[in-house]
C-alpha cells in the first residue's frame, strides 16, 4: 500500500501489438507526431520503405538523411546496390542504434511529386536487399523556397540542368 500513489508508467511510451511485432504486414509509421517536421519513413505492406522528404525546389541539390529501422535479414553491414539514378546518390550509411541512418544527395530534376528509388543490400548475405522509395514534391522555381524538413539541407543550385548532360554521369 506504500505506493499507491505512485505510477512508474507515467510518461511511458506504449506501442500497439502491430507495432511491437517482428515482420507483421500492419502499415507501420515512426514518429506519427513529427510528421509535419521531419522526414517521415514507412514501412509498406511488402516490406519497403517509403521516405517521403517533402517539398523541394526544382534544379536544386539536396542532402537528404532519414533512419532506417534495422532488417533483419540485412543485417548491420549494408550498402546500396549498384543501380545507376542519375538523380538519387547514396553517401554514406552508418549503423545507429534505431537501425541505420542513410545520407543521400537528390537533384530535384522536375516539377510534381516524384519517387526515386534506391534498393539497400547486405554485405553478409548477397541474396538479402531492400528498396527504399524516396518521395519528394518539386515546385517549380515561381512558387519561393518551401521550408525544408527536418534532414534535408540544400547543397547547391542546378543552374542549368539538363537530363542529358548530368554532372554525375561518369560517376558510378
Amino acid at each position: 500500500a506504500a505506493f499507491a500513489g505512485s505510477n512508474p508508467k507515467v510518461g511511458g511510451v506504449r506501442f500497439s501489438p502491430a507495432q511491437t511485432v517482428e515482420g507483421s504486414s500492419s502499415h507501420v509509421h515512426f514518429d506519427e507526431k513529427l510528421h509535419d517536421s521531419m522526414v517521415m519513413v514507412s514501412q509498406e505492406k511488402d516490406g519497403d520503405f517509403l521516405v517521403k522528404v517533402g517539398f523541394l525546389k526544382i534544379m536544386h541539390k539536396y542532402e537528404i538523411t532519414f533512419v532506417l529501422p534495422f532488417v533483419q535479414v540485412l543485417g548491420t553491414d549494408i550498402c546500396p546496390a549498384p543501380l545507376s539514378n542519375l538523380h538519387l546518390k547514396v553517401t554514406d550509411i552508418a549503423p545507429v542504434s534505431e537501425g541505420y541512418r542513410v545520407k543521400c544527395e537528390y537533384v530535384a530534376h522536375k516539377e510534381g511529386v516524384l519517387h526515386e528509388e534506391m534498393v539497400l543490400c547486405s554485405e553478409s548475405n548477397h541474396s538479402a536487399s531492400i528498396k527504399v522509395v524516396v518521395q519528394a514534391r518539386v515546385m517549380d522555381r515561381h512558387h519561393g523556397t518551401p521550408m525544408l524538413l527536418e534532414g534535408v539541407k540544400c547543397i547547391g543550385a542546378e543552374v542549368e540542368y539538363d537530363s542529358e548532360q548530368s554532372e554525375w554521369q561518369g560517376f558510378d
